[in-house]
This record gives C-alpha cells, sequence and structure tokens, in this order.
C-alpha cells in the first residue's frame, strides 16, 4: 500500500480534490467488494437476494457464484486482456470481479451493443487486435508481453492507449481512439454488473418487485448502505492491521 492512515492526507479537505486511493478507504466488514476496500463498509446488497423475484435473484446470484469459463479468447488473449481488465479497473489484489470472464461470456454468445462504429471492425475483432497491440506494444519496450510487465510500466501503456498515442502493428489496423472506447466500454458494463462493485458504491440492487420510493436528493431506502466518513478511520487499528509502519 502506498501510504497510510496516520497522516491526514487521506481526507477529504486535503487530497486537492482527488478521489481516495482504495486502500486508503474503510476496510469492508460485511460483503464483499473489489480489495475489500469501500465506502460503504456495512453495507452488503446480496442481503437484499430474499427481496427480489426468483428470475432476478438467479441472474444477480450467478454472477457471484458461477463464473463463466473463457470461451471466446485464447489463454494468450485472455492472459493478455486479464491484465489489462485489472490495470483498467485498478484491481490491484483479490478478491477481483471477474471483468474478463464476463466480457468473454458477451462475446462468445454474440451479445454484442446493436452499434459499431462506421470505421471500425467488430466488436470482437476489436478486442482480438486489441490484446495483439498491448503484447506488441509491451514487446517493444522489453517485456516479455503485457501481462509481464510491472505496474508501472502497464500502467504507462494503457495510459498511453487511452491518449491513442500507440501506434504501428495490430494499432494499425484500428482507430486506436475508439477501440479504447469500444472495450472500456465492455470493461465499465462487466464492472458495474457485478454486486460486489454494487457494495463498493452502495447501490440498492434490484428493486422488482418491492420498488424505489424515497426519490429526492439525499434520501436512501432503508436497505441501502450509509456512507462512512473517512474522517471516521480508526487510522492506528487500520495501520496495525495491514502492518504499516
Amino acid at each position: 500500500m502506498a501510504g497510510g492512515f496516520r497522516g491526514p492526507g487521506h481526507l477529504p479537505n486535503l487530497r486537492g480534490g482527488e478521489p481516495a486511493a482504495a486502500e486508503r478507504l474503510p476496510r469492508q466488514r460485511r460483503g464483499t467488494t473489489p480489495q475489500m476496500h469501500g465506502r460503504y463498509p456495512d453495507y452488503d446488497v446480496l442481503e437484499q437476494a430474499a427481496h427480489w423475484d426468483a428470475a432476478t435473484r438467479e441472474v444477480v446470484l450467478a454472477r457471484v457464484n458461477d463464473v463463466p469459463t473463457v470461451r471466446f479468447f485464447s489463454p494468450a488473449e485472455a492472459h493478455c486482456l486479464r491484465a489489462f481488465c485489472d490495470a483498467a479497473m485498478a484491481q490491484a489484489r483479490d478478491p477481483r470481479i471477474p471483468v474478463l470472464e464476463i466480457v468473454d461470456a458477451k462475446l462468445f454468445e454474440g451479445r454484442l451493443d446493436g452499434f459499431r462504429y462506421d470505421d471500425m471492425p467488430d466488436d470482437r475483432d476489436v478486442w482480438r487486435l486489441v490484446a495483439r497491440g498491448l503484447d506488441e506494444t509491451a514487446r517493444g519496450r522489453g517485456c516479455e508481453d503485457f501481462a509481464a510487465t510491472g505496474d508501472e510500466a502497464r500502467e504507462a501503456i494503457v495510459s498511453d492507449f487511452a491518449q491513442a498515442k500507440l501506434s504501428g502493428g495490430a494499432w494499425g489496423e484500428l482507430n486506436v481512439k475508439r477501440a479504447f472506447s469500444v472495450v472500456m466500454r465492455g470493461v465499465v458494463q462487466a464492472f458495474y454488473s457485478h454486486p460486489w462493485a454494487w457494495n463498493e458504491i452502495g447501490f440498492g440492487g434490484p428493486a422488482y418487485p418491492r420498488g424505489y420510493v424515497r426519490l429526492a436528493t439525499g434520501q436512501r431506502e432503508s436497505w441501502e448502505g450509509a456512507a462512512a466518513k473517512e474522517a471516521e478511520v480508526d487510522a492506528v487499528k487500520e495501520v496495525d492491521a495491514q502492518g504499516l509502519p
């Protein structure tokens, strides 16, 4: 973990407007969030499963209990793209939302978004070209492949991808700026379709048949999570729990 809780730098008014890093948020006490930190540490959306209709409950629980196997991507592509998905969503350690597996299932089953840019190939081809391009870029920078790069090198490649600064090889077959948009749309959709992400953001989950009734600004339903205030984090306990200096 970079930084700790002994200093005040994690507090909102001292971060210069920047969001807190995951490690500087409260440790999750109920339910699961990516990396077990979040703004709603005592909230678990799955505790509401009994209130959902049977079809909804089956779909949502399957996202946790039945992670699909990779069927669309080759092993090499999956190795590369899993690292990309984790880097893009800052999932540095377990527990992690299986973003790559969710994307793979969507592409394998042909559940595409129903549109594509007129200067871009099919989304399935875009993903394959991106995997090839990421590995080519990593090799060009002295690494075995993209998944084998260190954190800083990986983040640099993702940053260059986001800014459409990559060229040559597979990138020459794509509008790189649009390619980043295509894959990130899939990554974000996959990440926030998962209940662990709902826990992280305090989303109340499906409301059928119960429904939402408190719709005014600042109101929340009785079952929705209450956000923890970062200033309430017990700094000493957090540092001791993680063995930090």
